[in-house]
């Protein structure tokens, strides 16, 4: 055994290692905001997502077109009986999105530098509104399905995306048939950034189908890997590596018992 710790020791040192660095570039649980109003049906329509959260990153802001909305959990309105959250995943009070012709969405700004992916972590439950228009989800529920998509932004400037897009990924929310009650699913991927002119890019928040929507709790960073795991290409080499170093100990270990 004393050769086997030498010669692992030397494959961590200079075999090529994973990328697993990234930089956080956003956070936010939606838990804090500033001035809620219940318009009705336990719901914040008229003030807008930079209005209520302008807890932000410095010169950060949400870009959005219409109303996007922010719900609040455990009030009494809803429905006649409140939004509920089984799970307690959303807190008290959850982001929400409309699906149509002239659709809710929201645009976040961001630079990832020399990284190659923007990276996403975020939790999607159906729901559905009493008001304002509402239900919007048909009944017997629907999936909602929300589309996940990176603009190329050379100017830097807030917006909800306009320029050449870069990727996209769809994921599918999980639906209570009650629509009053949160049902969450947490997305992590990544999008790839590397076509993007300057490291400028837009990532597009869009809720495709169902009816309607809500997220909350999430994360974006910056990486050189998807969605924060190696690429298993990478992975691959190293198990390929650790193998023939282990069958190099193994013959060591036959030397070294051979009779002289």
């Amino acid at each position: 055994m004393r050769f086997i710790a030498p010669l692992m020791a030397a494959a961590v040192a200079l075999w090529p290692t994973p990328a697993f660095a990234d930089i956080l570039l956003y956070s936010q649980d939606f838990e804090h905001p500033d001035g809620f109003v219940n318009d009705g049906g336990d719901i914040n329509i008229f003030r807008t997502i930079n209005q209520l959260y302008h807890d932000q990153p410095a010169g950060f802001v949400f870009s959005q077109t219409f109303t996007t909305e922010t719900l609040l959990i455990g009030g009494t309105q809803a429905f006649g009986q409140g939004y509920k959250d089984p799970d307690g995943r959303g807190g008290q009070y959850v982001v929400s999105q409309l699906s149509d012709a002239n659709d809710d969405r929201l645009g976040l700004a961001f630079n990832v530098g020399a990284f190659k992916f923007l990276n996403l972590k975020i939790d999607i439950s159906g729901i559905d509104l009493d008001r304002f228009g509402g239900p919007f989800v048909p009944p017997g529920g629907a999936a909602p399905v929300y589309r996940f998509r990176l603009f190329d932004n050379p100017s830097g400037a807030p917006g909800v995306g306009s320029g050449s897009e870069l990727d996209f990924f769809d994921a599918t929310a999980p639906f209570n048939t009650s629509k009053n009650i949160f049902n969450w699913s947490q997305v992590v991927n990544g999008l790839d950034a590397s076509g993007s002119t300057n490291g400028n890019v837009i990532l597009q928040i869009d809720v495709l189908s169902g009816g309607y929507a809500a997220f909350d709790n999430i994360v974006v960073t910056a990486a050189d890997v998807r969605g924060g795991v190696p690429e298993p290409a990478t992975w691959a080499s190293m198990l390929a590596g650790f193998a023939l170093l282990g069958a190099a100990a193994r013959r060591r270990r036959s030397v070294s018992a051979a009779p002289c």
